[in-house]
């Protein structure tokens, strides 16, 4: 796999490195001591020769547990290489690990988490005496599954009526499900006991809502289901699907109609083109009725295109008492197949029940809830996502010559995934002649922490002063690659704010580090992007990277150049199709942006300490830049920017 290259690498931490280690938990605050009862999960990295183990002690008891020493025995020759997060021992085959000072205390239903590196061979058998201050604890646990069918994703309601929340739950290792609770966002709404579990909730303001359901089982665990984004209008709505449609020339295409809540009497619900393109017209459905029974089941309204016209007109479906909805149909040519297949594609992708989008309008990076790839589940989202949603916006002007979309998409990006100001404050304090401290890699995760050598030279950056200069910030305008757009870790690092924690509603930034040449996704340790130490150990997840003294608390970025060039691209040709329509001015705001984007991008042609293009046999060997000499011209896979929030 090729090397990741960080613009900056500061002082108090190595911010791009990382040791794919152990999952770390939050620090229990209760301090009394009591009898054991507990559970024990033990999970495994393996690769042949060596794996390393993460444990999860949990309490079950009803008081707390006040220093804990785990102990359990291997069956085979495996050989404790090292540890973290407790002081681990081997005798023979007999396994004990202490806890440290901050995590000694683990309060009833709490956690604490520990893990180490074994080196065997032949087989690797897990073990299943696991006991905990000499009481046995139940060996490993999966959490209950939790389905949320009800609502259903980008369901429409209006204030005041009932939302119907549904779920199914099963539980693991012959537990019992005790309850379930259903959230919005982080609201407890309510909670049923018995199945089927339900609750109905007639709260909800209008607005955007992200509904979900908790299991807990009779072992104490806990599992989340998928959320389901819906909308509550303010009164009685009408809902019309898709909310654009292509109809090539001499054809029709269709839309469906409904009502967000039950009425005391029949509705007359009119369609008709309020604006636009003039060869499209309302062949069937213009007048439909719907009654208290028919409400919510969908009726189709029919929109005929002529043989000659193309072009956009907008639809209003309309009824007293009723917000109205608005679809937009495009008229193609005849020969168009392609933009009608896509027209039809994008309706389907930008549908809010496809799942495909956040309520807040953040595109996933897959709507499969577990993925094999560099995010580890479904609820997170990547910048090369927004870049293709910014691509998809693009072709959707082209086609359609509404490039209002396109400019929101960009707008969404800049919210949620280019840092503001407050996430990265102290950039001002940024020394471009010192750019970064030289930090090895190693080919093994055992080789880690691995400390940084002040003494390797480092070049200078040579384009700081010119972004500056050209816009007057010391900001940099680039996206960060990774985020967990529910929250789901509960880092909570929304956009301007640090460390929030799991009420935070946002989507929050958080970061996965690779290094060496062993680097794997399943190896890393999600964390959060501004490191507050209120997470993780002592020194939050920094003492994994560098093994330091000490750190100061910080924020750090990491910047996927491959995602930013496409959003470069997809406006490069969004201002060529746009100019071709004669609407370049509708999006020069955001193509502005775009080129803004592209100069910070020339970070990517520099590794991370500024070196010259050259055959290095060792860090002391490669000459320090001076100017741009260390330019290398090819685009490497990432930069990387950070600085302390300590004083």
């Amino acid at each position: 796999m090729p090397q990741r290259r960080a613009r900056r690498l500061w002082t108090a931490v190595a911010a791009t490195l990382a040791l794919p280690l152990a999952t770390l938990t939050a620090l229990p605050t209760t301090a009394d001591a009591a009898a054991v009862e507990c559970s024990v999960d033990y999970k495994t990295n393996d690769w042949g020769s060596g794996f390393t183990a993460d444990l999860t002690i949990t309490n079950r008891g009803a008081a707390s547990i006040d220093g804990w020493t785990l102990t359990y025995n291997y069956s085979g020759n495996q050989k404790l290489a090292n540890g973290w997060n407790a002081t681990w021992s081997q005798s023979g085959k007999a396994i004990t690990a202490k806890s440290l000072s901050y995590n000694a205390k683990i309060a009833p239903g709490a956690a604490a988490t520990a893990g180490a590196q074994f080196t065997y061979s032949g087989a690797n058998s897990a073990p299943t005496d696991f006991a905990v201050n000499g009481t046995t604890c139940a060996g490993a646990h999966q959490p209950p599954i939790t389905v949320l069918t009800s609502p259903k994703a980008g369901a429409v309601y209006s204030a005041g009526d009932a939302v119907p929340l549904a779920a199914t739950a099963a539980a693991a290792d012959g537990a019992s499900i005790d309850k379930v609770e259903f959230y919005d966002d982080t609201t407890l709404l309510g909670t049923d006991t018995t199945a089927p579990y339900g609750l109905s909730a007639d709260t909800l303001a209008a607005g955007t809502h992200s509904l979900y359901a908790k299991a807990y089982d009779s072992q104490g665990a806990s599992g989340e289901s998928t959320p389901a984004g819906i909308t509550v209008a303010a009164g009685p709505a009408l809902v019309a699907t898709p909310s654009q449609l292509g109809v090539q020339q001499g054809k029709s295409g269709t839309f469906d109609v409904k009502l967000s809540t039950q009425p005391a009497s029949n509705v007359t619900v009119t369609t008709a083109r309020t604006s636009g393109n003039a060869g499209l017209s309302v062949s069937s459905g213009a007048s439909l009725t719907f009654t208290p029974s028919n409400w919510n089941t969908a009726q189709k309204v029919t929109i005929a295109a002529d043989a000659s016209g193309t072009g956009a007109a907008t639809f209003g479906v309309t009824a007293p008492g009723h917000t109205k909805a608005a679809v937009t149909v495009t008229q193609l040519a005849a020969s168009k197949t392609y933009d009608a297949r896509f027209l039809d594609l994008y309706g389907k992708i930008t549908n809010p029940a496809n799942g495909y989008f956040s309520p807040e309008g953040v595109p996933y990076h897959s709507v499969e809830t577990l993925i094999v790839e560099a995010p580890d589940h479904g609820h997170e989202t990547t910048s090369e996502a927004y870049s293709y949603l910014l691509w998809l916006q693009a072709m959707y002007g082209k086609v359609s010559g509404d490039w209002s979309k396109f400019n929101g998409a960009w707008e969404i990006m800049e919210k949620y995934m280019i840092p503001t100001h407050a996430d990265q404050p102290t950039n001002s304090s940024y020394n471009a002649s010192k750019p970064a401290t030289y930090a090895p890699e190693h080919d093994l995760p055992s080789q880690y922490p691995a400390k940084l050598d002040p003494s390797v030279s480092v070049g200078s950056d040579p384009i700081a002063g010119e972004l500056k200069s050209a816009y007057g910030t010391d900001d940099i305008y680039g996206m960060h690659w990774l985020q967990d757009v529910d929250n789901v870790y509960g880092y909570g690092n929304e956009p301007g704010k640090c460390e929030a924690g799991p009420t935070a509603t946002g989507p929050s930034y958080i970061n996965t580090f690779q290094r060496g040449a062993q680097e794997s996704v399943w190896e890393t340790v999600p964390q959060p992007t501004c490191d507050a130490f209120k997470y993780g150990g002592k020194n939050g997840y920094l003492d994994l990277f560098t093994g330091d003294s000490s750190y100061a608390k910080q924020w750090k970025f990491t910047n996927a150049p491959d995602a930013d060039a496409r959003a470069v691209q997809a406006a490069y040709w969004a201002s060529l199709w746009a100019k071709q329509q004669g609407k370049g001015s509708d999006i020069s705001a955001t193509v502005g942006k775009a080129a803004k984007m592209g100069d910070y991008l020339r970070y990517s042609m520099y590794d991370k300490y500024f070196k010259k293009v050259g055959n290095c046999t060792g860090p002391t060997a490669c000459p320090a830049g001076t100017g741009k000499d260390a330019s290398h011209y090819l685009m490497s896979w990432y930069y990387a920017w950070g600085g302390a929030t300590d004083t």
